[in-house]
C-alpha cells in the first residue's frame, strides 16, 4: 500500500493538469508554429515558465486503483500486477485466467 500522502499529491497534480490544460495547449502551439515571430515565441515560453509546474501532464503517475502502487502499473487493467494476480485468482475480472502448461 501506498502512502496515503502520495496518493492524493497525485491526484491534486492530476487537477491542476485539467485546470491548465487550455493555458498550455495555447502557448505550446505558439511556440511549436513555424509562422510565430520569435517575439511572439519569446513571450509564449516567457508564459510556459510561470505555470505551475505541477500543472504539466508529465509529472502525473499512473498509480494503482486498489493500492496506489506506481510500480507494475498496467494501463489495460488500471491496477498493479500485484492487485491483478490477487482479482484474477478470485474470479474478478472477466476472461482472465490463470496459465498453466
Amino acid at each position: 500500500m501506498a502512502k496515503i500522502s502520495k496518493v492524493v499529491k497525485n491526484n491534486k497534480r492530476k487537477v491542476k493538469v485539467a485546470l491548465w490544460r487550455e493555458r498550455r495547449a495555447t502557448a505550446k502551439a505558439i511556440i511549436n508554429n513555424p509562422k510565430s515571430s520569435p517575439e511572439e515565441v519569446d513571450a509564449a515560453v516567457m508564459k510556459l515558465q510561470k505555470m505551475p509546474r505541477d500543472g504539466s501532464p508529465i509529472r502525473v503517475r499512473n498509480r494503482c486503483s486498489q493500492s496506489g502502487r506506481s510500480r507494475g502499473y498496467l494501463r489495460k487493467f488500471g491496477i498493479s500486477r500485484i492487485a491483478l494476480r490477487e482479482l484474477s485468482l478470485e474470479g474478478q475480472i472477466p476472461g482472465v485466467v490463470k496459465s498453466s502448461w
